[in-house]
C-alpha cells in the first residue's frame, strides 16, 4: 500500500504530532508499505526532498508570510499532484485544508484524518469547530487523539487513541526517594502558558520553602523560557534548562517525578514507571486530562497551590504514588506504536461501520 501523510511539521522538528507521524510511518515501512510524507520546511538547513529511514519526505518551502502560506502549499501540491494520484491512501494530520481543494478532483481517493488536539491556549471558537466538521465530513474516517474532541468539536470518532510508546517492560525499576536525598523532577514540554511551566515553577518554590530539597531538569523550549529562567534565579531554584532533547529517557529515568500535561509525555512517563503531575488552565484542557482511560494513574491540578499540596503529599506518601504508577505502567506499556499502526490500517481497510460511525468487527468497537 502507498500511503501519503500530510503533517505541518515532521522530524527532525520535535513535538508530539511529529513523533506520532514518525513512529507510525516507521512501523508501516517495516511492514512493507510505501510511505511518503509532505510537510513544511521549518528551517534553512532541512532538505526539501530526502529519503529518511525508508520514508520519502518532501518539505514545502512555505516562507514566513502566514497569510499567503496556504496558497503556497496549494500551488506546491498542484505541481506535485503525482504524489496524490499515486497514493492508495491520503491521511491528514490536522491540516485537512491542505487537501480540501483537491478533494473535488479525486472523488474516489481514500482520504482520512487524525485530529491531534486543539488550537493554541483558547476555547475553540465557531470557526475552529466548523473546520473540524468540514474535515470530518469530507473524510472517509478519522482518529481522535482524546475523547475530549467529541465534546468540544462534536466530532464522531471512528477510533480514539492517546498516542504510543516504545515499551521497556519490567526491566526498569521504580526510583525511591532515599533519606537526605534531593528529590528530582523533570519537566517535559514546550515552555508556553498552555503547558503550565510557570505553574510548575511556582509550585516548586512553595515545596522548597516547606523544607524539601528539590532539583528540576526542564526539557523543552519556548516563549516562556526567559521568564522561567529569571524566576528560577530570583527564587534560587535548582533548575537546569536543556532546550529540546532527542533522548529524554536518560533524564526521565534519573527523576523521581515528571511534570507534563500532554498525552504522549504522560504515557511515556508512566511506561517508565514515573508518577506524573499535570496541570490545566482552562476548561478544555481540564477535559483533555480528565476524559482519559488513565485519569486515575496521575495527578491533575489547576493551580500552583493545589499542585504544591499534591507534590508534598506524594513525596510524604510514596506508596500512594507507587501504587498509581504501577497501574499506569500496566496500562501504558500496552499502548505501543505497533498497536496504533494496527488502528490506522483498520481505519483504512474497514468498509463496514456501526450506526455510531465507529468501525465495528465481531461486535467490538475499536478505539
Amino acid at each position: 500500500m502507498t500511503i501519503l501523510f500530510f503533517t505541518r511539521l515532521f522530524y527532525p522538528h520535535i513535538g508530539g504530532v511529529e513523533r506520532h507521524v514518525y513512529e507510525v510511518s516507521r512501523e508501516l515501512v517495516a511492514r512493507g508499505h510505501k510511505v511518503t510524507i509532505v510537510t513544511e520546511k521549518f528551517d534553512e538547513d532541512s532538505a526539501e526532498q530526502q529519503e529518511f529511514e525508508g520514508m520519502e519526505v518532501y518539505r514545502i518551502p512555505v516562507g514566513k508570510n502566514e497569510w499567503i502560506k496556504k496558497f503556497v502549499i496549494w500551488r506546491w501540491l498542484f505541481v506535485h499532484r503525482k504524489l496524490m494520484k499515486q497514493a492508495n491512501v491520503i491521511h491528514c494530520n490536522d491540516v485537512f485544508f491542505w487537501y480540501l481543494p483537491f478533494r473535488f478532483f479525486y472523488l474516489t481517493k481514500k482520504i482520512f484524518i487524525t485530529f491531534h488536539g486543539y488550537e493554541g491556549n483558547d476555547i475553540p471558537n465557531k470557526r475552529s469547530v466548523l473546520m473540524h466538521k468540514i474535515a470530518e465530513k469530507f473524510s472517509l474516517g478519522n482518529i481522535c487523539i482524546g475523547e475530549f474532541l467529541r465534546k468540544w468539536y462534536n466530532t464522531k470518532p471512528n477510533f480514539i487513541s492517546y498516542g504510543g510508546v516504545n515499551p521497556l517492560g519490567e526491566r526498569i525499576g521504580y526510583k525511591k526517594i532515599e533519606p537526605r536525598q534531593k528529590i528530582s523532577f523533570v519537566f517535559v514540554g514546550r515552555l508556553e502558558r498552555e503547558t503550565g511551566i510557570m505553574v510548575y515553577l511556582r509550585a516548586m518554590q512553595v515545596v522548597q520553602a516547606r523544607g524539601f530539597a528539590v532539583n528540576l531538569i526542564i526539557l523543552g523550549d519556548g516563549s516562556k523560557r526567559n521568564e522561567a529562567e529569571r524566576f528560577c534565579q530570583k527564587n534560587k531554584l535548582s533548575a537546569k534548562f536543556t532546550g529540546f532533547v532527542t533522548d529524554m529517557d536518560r533524564y526521565i529515568f534519573a527523576a523521581h517525578f515528571v511534570f507534563t500535561s500532554r498525552y504522549l509525555g504522560i504515557i511515556e512517563a508512566l511506561s517508565r514507571k514515573k508518577f506524573v503531575f499535570a496541570v490545566y488552565n482552562n476548561e478544555i484542557k481540564k477535559d483533555y486530562l480528565y476524559m482519559t482511560p488513565f485519569v486515575d494513574f496521575f495527578s491533575i491540578t489547576k493551580d500552583d497551590n493545589a499542585l504544591s499540596e499534591e507534590i508534598v503529599f506524594h513525596i510524604q506518601n510514596q506508596h500512594v504514588a507507587f501504587e498509581k504508577t504501577k497501574k499506569g505502567f500496566l496500562w501504558a506499556e500496552k499502548q505501543t506504536w505497533e498497536r496504533l499502526t494496527d488502528t490506522y490500517l483498520q481505519l483504512w481497510t474497514k468498509k463496514e461501520r456501526g450506526s455510531s460511525g465507529r468501525f465495528r468487527a465481531g461486535g467490538d468497537t475499536f478505539y
